[in-house]
């Protein structure tokens, strides 16, 4: 059986005084769930939630990383210096760090291997935007995506990867991808690394749906056969949001 996750990105929200408070809160408001759950706060602040989450089952995420082991990298951060608090999950590509940030994916390829090399879990981000979704190029894209920062892999990394589905369009705007459409994308995902691994990886990959995903839609989400659960946004910075999702899955 596929583990299922609802990770929580914080994105750049939370001081550490605030980081405390909505993870104490989360902490006393956890439900029993056999889902693994996450959360990513900034940089700053991950000292303080590895901290904070001593004797908690919530696992502590960073939201990026750089490729390099150091070096005049003004601003960036290591595997090392991640591993070195206790970190050992890292978000890569999401939707944000491509578009804003202008990664590409022969960037991500040298991020995963890396993180891979120093035996990091890695939550994978990717999606289409509207534009792509719209001409109807949303399979080639996504295919894409996967092929250029993960089929170079050998096969014996895919325990250390979790995909995260998140179409562009659906990241902060309050749309989402109806139930249906995640389910046909993540059906298609799971058939891409059928094809260029073996129907074993794919089966046992977890797959997460990111965008938008509320209290209100993660039920009907959660429900589809290949959504693994979710990468959640906004909602996951409010205690109550964050385990009504959890509940969903």
């Amino acid at each position: 059986m596929r583990n299922q996750i609802v990770a929580g990105n914080w994105k750049m929200n939370k001081t550490a005084s605030e980081t405390e408070s909505l993870l104490d809160e989360l902490s006393a408001k956890l439900p029993d769930t056999h889902a693994s759950v996450i959360v990513a706060p900034t940089f700053v602040n991950l000292s303080t939630a590895q901290n904070s989450l001593q004797s908690s089952t919530i696992v502590v995420a960073a939201q990026n990383m750089h490729f390099a082991a150091n070096g005049a990298y003004t601003g960036e951060i290591s595997a090392d210096m991640l591993l070195d608090i206790g970190v050992e999950t890292v978000i890569l590509g999401h939707s944000e760090r491509r578009s804003l940030f202008g990664e590409d994916d022969a960037l991500l390829a040298q991020k995963v291997k890396t993180a891979l090399d120093k035996g990091m879990q890695i939550i994978f981000c990717f999606g289409e935007e509207l534009e792509e979704r719209k001409s109807g190029n949303h399979f080639d894209v996504v295919k894409s995506q996967l092929q250029n920062a993960l089929f170079g892999l050998d096969a014996v990394a895919w325990p250390q990867i979790v995909l995260a589905y998140e179409p562009d369009w659906a990241i902060g705007t309050g749309e989402t991808a109806s139930p249906e459409q995640a389910q046909e994308m993540h059906a298609f995902i799971r058939s891409t690394i059928t094809e260029a691994f073996s129907t074993e990886i794919a089966e046992q990959v977890s797959i997460l749906y990111g965008g938008s995903v509320k209290p209100n839609n993660a039920t009907d989400i959660f429900s589809k056969p290949d959504v693994d659960g979710g990468l959640i946004g906004g909602a996951s910075l409010k205690a109550e949001d964050f385990v009504a999702i959890i509940k969903a899955i």
